[in-house]
């Protein structure tokens, strides 16, 4: 006869076995863009069955809590915005991040303050959003920083290079918290170039090329 602690861990694989992989991409979709409409704590199992045509007890059922579902929600959705940037150049890559950031101000800038605050109170949502959200960024500033080290653009030394990852994600976080705004192209455009590129040492684009988009 099992122990009580044994069938306790036993019991989350069997009450998620009848939600196909298609149909859990749906919710965690729903349950994402729900989150950005709203926040945490409009955000109910309710309004997720609603959302979804599922029922909720299907929903209890399968994760049990509203935490456990945007947990779920955030690893089954995982992607990293910055991982595949690889312009040549550590300015390149940066001016590349600008653009992908103003591309996805609405969604992953929105979804990072729709959780911070709930995450504070909560320690796994905490760690979930910094192993989806936050550690794949770093990991690919860090990234960007280690290539421009190879390539010779700066120094391995640099006292400045272990700050870009915070800089450029502080920015994002800081702007809308400000200026009431989401960190755009323009605005994060021209920190790069006037707070970022100056402390690693690197010049700024001239003007034509910022024009131009080169």
């Amino acid at each position: 006869m099992p122990s009580p602690g044994s069938a306790q861990e036993s019991a989350p694989t069997s009450r998620r076995s009848k939600i196909t992989p298609e149909r859990a991409q749906e919710l965690y979709t729903a349950v994402l863009d729900l989150l950005r409409e709203s926040g945490y704590d409009s955000l109910t199992m309710e309004g997720v069955a609603s959302r979804t045509r599922c029922g909720k007890s299907t929903l209890y059922r399968q994760w049990g809590t509203k935490p456990e579902l945007v947990v779920a929600a955030l690893h089954g959705t995982r992607r990293t915005l910055f991982s595949d940037i690889d312009t040549g150049s550590l300015s390149g890559d940066l001016h590349e991040v600008a653009r992908v950031v103003d591309a996805a101000s609405g969604q992953d800038t929105a979804l990072m303050h729709a959780l911070s605050h709930a995450a504070l109170q909560n320690p796994d949502l905490l760690c979930a959003m910094r192993s989806t959200l936050i550690e794949p960024a770093i990991a690919a500033f860090d990234a960007m920083v280690g290539r421009a080290v190879r390539r010779g653009e700066i120094d391995a030394d640099n006292p400045a290079a272990e700050y870009v990852a915070a800089q450029m994600l502080g920015i994002m976080r800081a702007r809308p918290l400000l200026e009431g705004r989401y960190t755009d192209h323009t605005f994060l455009t021209r920190f790069i170039e006037c707070a970022v590129l100056p402390a690693l040492g690197l010049p700024t684009p001239p003007p034509a090329s910022r024009r131009s988009g080169t």
